[in-house]
């Protein structure tokens, strides 16, 4: 009698043995099931997003950063000089009218955000092109208007709108203002940066930039960053 209830323990035992490790398999196979589920409905990493590039000149540069960096869709702009031939160019140097050089911003944009056709359309508006390498009181080469194409579309679009501006007497003389192709773009001092907004009393600042600026957000409210 004691090997019979011997033998019902251990078969007791065997069989609780066997349904725990049922259960351990079963549970284990749920969690891997969850865990498969859980990566299947996590959302694809967020498409990184491709900027264009656009470059412009329009006299001095402190008002055209300031007019470009307020428009939605534009992510970055950064003063320098282009069209030269003299390698780094200081910004005495390209004051000189010696290297080239024009004053200019170079503008990362998205284009799901903002066109090239619409960033034309804010250079085109924001001074004036009809003036040979001068922009009010700046003269010299250095404040030419130009547009610095990057690639054969741009060219395109700013020889298309140009001549469109002509045709339609939008302004009162003709449009001079250069189109050319991009070469060497090299950034400005860093003091030049961000110079309407790190500077806004100084004088040029406050008579020159700030009512081209009102005017500006005026003008294109519809296309300013919310914050502006």
């Amino acid at each position: 009698m004691k090997n019979t209830s011997k033998w019902t323990h251990d078969l007791l035992t065997f069989g609780t043995t066997i349904v725990a490790l049922a259960c351990v398999a079963i549970s284990g196979r749920y969690l891997m099931s969850d865990t498969n589920e859980h990566h299947a409905e996590m959302p694809p990493a967020a498409a990184k997003v491709a900027l264009e590039t656009a470059t412009f000149g329009s006299g001095c540069f402190w008002c055209t950063e300031a007019v470009f960096e307020r428009l939605d869709g534009v992510s970055r702009v950064v003063s320098g000089y282009a069209g030269g031939e003299v390698e780094n160019p200081t910004y005495e140097q390209v004051c000189s009218g010696a290297t080239g050089h024009a004053e200019v911003v170079q503008i990362s944009y998205d284009p799901a955000m903002i066109s090239y056709a619409e960033l034309l359309e804010v250079f085109w508006k924001t001074h004036d092109p009809t003036t040979l390498n001068r922009q009010g009181a700046d003269m010299g080469t250095q404040y030419r208007s130009v547009v610095f194409f990057h690639n054969e579309q741009q060219r395109e679009e700013a020889e298309h709108y140009k001549k469109k501006l002509d045709e339609s007497g939008a302004f009162a003389s003709k449009i001079v203002t250069e189109i050319a192709p991009m070469g060497e773009f090299y950034a400005a001092e860093a003091y030049h940066q961000n110079y309407y907004a790190q500077n806004p009393y100084q004088g040029y600042c406050a008579m020159v930039i700030a009512p081209k600026v009102d005017k500006f957000k005026k003008a294109f409210a519809d296309k300013l960053r919310k914050s502006d």
